[in-house]
């Protein structure tokens, strides 16, 4: 088993560049598979996640070329209709393929995600909106079968919750459908701007990402296209995190600060200086950190879930208490034990977590539980004294691309053994 070993203490200095969004290339990965020719994708990261992707077109018969950070997608020899359940207990965004697969083949079989336990992640948003385009699905024993008899037709869908993944699995299945779909209360998230471009380059008509509601209005066929992921917004915010827990000096490259700005008023409240660029953002972060008031994590344009674990890395060596409210996940605290060892002091209560924060944490052994809490203890480890070892680094490598390589590149003392 992997590990790896940081020795903590040592301050950043230099430029990183970001990787693709892993967030936006699964989902424009799955699109292709609705396309009527060959696609290619720029600026995808090499990570796990982007491997099991590539796994599930090769299984349904797609053409899949990968090279470096480009690849290239034919779907037009695609011919099957199922997921194995070994591919998509490999990650919980394997849903995203759903509506794809029923859209292209007018049926699908798959099993239930697996992924990160974060608690409960219902599908039955995606299952609800499928089943209002014509979808036929019948759940029998952990497995989803599904048809579509009379063909997918647009339908007005508002979403009770404004899920990411739901938005992304109705507007992959209405490019094609007869007729128009309207979703109400949809997800606003930059990763959903960039679906819609990527879709309306191939011909789609999609008007309204990014705002609440988005109408598709569906057409005969889609062309493919060449397209660019956008840079990953929560993988630059953990190495703002990162910079921020180590009193350093740092410069994260290759980002849409847009997409940054939930995250960077913590930053500034922890007294962080920001230099923001056209597409980049210098941080200066104090000998000190002053406590955050309050983090509450929300629906983009507020606090990203995925950025409350890194944050509270950097959070529990502030000076003062820091308050976080987790309103998206119920189970997105399991790295909160790991920090305990590490020195941290942390109470959580429910949905809350309370962060006194302490002088010095100290290196110890550490588990990732999940991508994102893995990421925090990354953040901790460098700001530890001694030596910190972090196991399960196959939940790292689902969403962070040479983590290591990185860090040990802006004057950290990490490597993986």
């Amino acid at each position: 088993m992997s590990k790896l070993l940081i020795c903590g203490g040592k301050r950043l200095c230099g430029e990183v560049r970001i990787h693709g969004a892993k967030n936006s290339t699964l989902p424009l990965m799955a699109a292709s598979l609705v396309c009527g020719g060959k696609c290619v994708l720029h600026n995808c990261p090499s990570l796990s996640d982007v491997d099991t992707a590539v796994s599930i077109l090769r299984h349904l018969g797609c053409a899949v070329e990968r090279s470096g950070g480009t690849v290239c997608i034919d779907p037009l020899p695609a011919d099957q209709s199922d997921i194995p359940d070994s591919l998509m207990r490999e990650m919980r965004s394997s849903i995203i393929f759903l509506g794809a697969i029923v859209s292209r083949m007018g049926r699908a079989v798959l099993s239930f995600p697996g992924g990160c336990e974060l608690g409960p992640r219902p599908i039955d948003l995606h299952l609800a909106a499928l089943r209002k385009m014509g979808v036929v699905i019948d759940e029998d024993h952990g497995c989803l079968r599904c048809s579509v008899p009379d063909g997918i037709r647009g339908a007005g869908i508002s979403l009770s919750f404004p899920s990411v993944g739901a938005t992304e699995n109705i507007i992959i299945a209405a490019v094609l459908a007869k007729g128009v779909t309207t979703i109400g209360n949809a997800a606003r998230e930059p990763e959903i701007c960039d679906l819609a471009d990527f879709l309306n380059s191939c011909g789609a008509r999609i008007r309204g990402a990014g705002e609440s509601t988005i109408v598709i209005e569906g057409v005969r066929k889609l062309s493919g296209c060449e397209h660019r992921v956008i840079p990953d917004r929560i993988a630059a915010a953990t190495y703002l995190a990162a910079a921020a827990a180590t009193g350093s000096t740092l410069t994260v490259s290759s980002i849409v600060p847009e997409h940054l700005q939930p995250v960077f008023p913590a930053l500034e409240e922890s007294g962080c200086a920001l230099r923001i660029g056209a597409d980049s953002v210098r941080i200066a972060a104090p000998e000190r950190l002053s406590r955050i008031k309050n983090v509450r994590t929300m629906p983009y344009p507020g606090f990203p879930t995925d950025a409350q674990a890194p944050m509270m890395a950097m959070a529990s060596v502030a000076d003062g208490t820091s308050i976080f409210v987790e309103n998206i996940f119920e189970s997105r605290y399991k790295h909160v034990d790991e920090l305990l060892r590490l020195g941290a002091n942390i109470k959580v209560e429910g949905r809350v977590a309370v962060v006194e924060g302490v002088k010095r944490l100290s290196g110890a052994a550490v588990e990732a539980t999940d991508l994102r809490g893995g990421a925090a203890l990354v953040v901790a480890g460098l700001a530890a004294q001694g030596e910190t070892q972090v196991g399960g680094l196959h939940h790292l490598d689902r969403g962070y691309e040479n983590i290591e390589k990185n860090l040990s590149s802006l004057g950290a003392d990490i490597e993986r053994v």
